[in-house]
């Protein structure tokens, strides 16, 4: 992939990652990026899964998870195209080490993986305005290898209503519905695909 790819995501995965990030105001959080890369040099992602809200940055629970992701996803065609994190301070908008570890071990068997920080200060505006981007950061390796924040032309929401979806979803407390896999670890009948959550 070349470095101007661009990214689109759906509603449902990117209406899943801010419901998690707002079900767990104080804690940072992360989800993985699930989707493919389309012929026009654009990675779809069609999923995402909430990862945690505690310990973020322990390996032997995040590598049961992305095995069983993998796994899962493989059967669908689908594969992680990259990471979604939220940092655990209102006023955090910059990339944590284990945000950025994450990421590059995902863009180690996914060149070009996206790397999605959740905007605060966009997703508190987000009741008083109509814009219909979305309300993370995208960051990219850049040619040195490192982290880049990349223009937000290059993210997309695949649906223009997302927005609107998504301050439904919050003024109705929807996000007390998503499970994460710290869940599923905690208590294994909660379905951290969150298969019943859009219906």
């Amino acid at each position: 992939m070349g470095g101007e790819t661009k990214y689109e995501i759906h509603q449902n995965a990117y209406i899943k990652l801010v419901l998690h990030a707002l079900k767990h105001k104080t804690s940072a959080v992360n989800g993985v990026l699930l989707g493919r890369l389309s012929g026009d040099d654009t990675v779809e992602i069609v999923d995402s899964v909430p990862l945690f809200h505690s310990q973020i940055g322990l390996l032997p629970p995040l590598e049961i998870a992305l095995i069983m992701i993998e796994e899962y996803y493989n059967d669908k065609g689908l594969s992680i195209v990259g990471y979604f994190h939220a940092n655990e301070r209102f006023d955090d908008f910059e990339l944590s080490n284990v945000a950025k570890n994450i990421g590059d071990h995902i863009s180690k068997y996914s060149p070009g993986a996206a790397l999605l920080l959740l905007d605060n200060k966009k997703l508190e505006a987000l009741p008083k305005g109509k814009d219909g981007n979305p309300v993370m950061q995208l960051y990219t390796k850049d040619t040195s290898r490192s982290w880049k924040l990349v223009g937000s032309d290059r993210l997309t929401v695949k649906e223009p209503s997302a927005n609107v979806i998504l301050l439904d979803f919050i003024s109705s407390k929807k996000w007390k519905d998503i499970t994460d896999f710290d869940d599923h670890l905690d208590d294994i009948s909660k379905d951290w695909l969150n298969s019943d959550l859009f219906n």
